[in-house]
């Protein structure tokens, strides 16, 4: 069994949470990606952000949420997300990997978000933050 690691981010605005569109798989979720080697968890999130989305956020380091799922046979991934705050930036998705961003009330991006695990994520981090 392969091991591999994702980090990313749920990123709010006023009350609005950011959304990505996979372009390869069309499924809807938080920014995230591959950790590359000496990259800590808060530097992979941060860079994944800005390529996938062109933004930069305010990471809280000490409010995140993990699952962990197998996207193909033989591959186990964690995938840590933190909590941000939108910071600056003009929102433009990435060309190869992003095919839509969307700013959503917490209720339109828990309809829209397409794995369970992940509206999970959400639910988590609302909670933790409140």
């Amino acid at each position: 069994m392969r091991l591999e690691k994702s980090c990313g981010a749920v990123i709010f605005k006023d009350n609005l949470v950011l959304l990505v569109q996979s372009k390869k798989y069309h499924h809807w979720s938080f920014p995230k990606g591959h950790m590359e080697e000496g990259e800590t968890e808060l530097e992979t999130a941060n860079r994944e952000i800005l390529e996938e989305t062109n933004i930069i956020v305010d990471i809280d380091p000490n409010i995140y949420s993990i699952i962990q799922y197998s996207p193909f046979p033989n591959v186990l991934k964690d995938v840590k997300y933190f909590y941000a705050i939108y910071k600056e930036g003009q929102e433009i998705p990435q060309d190869t990997e992003i095919s839509d961003i969307l700013w959503l009330s917490v209720e339109d991006a828990m309809n829209k978000i397409t794995f369970e695990q992940e509206k999970n994520v959400l639910i988590d981090i609302i909670n933790k933050i409140k």
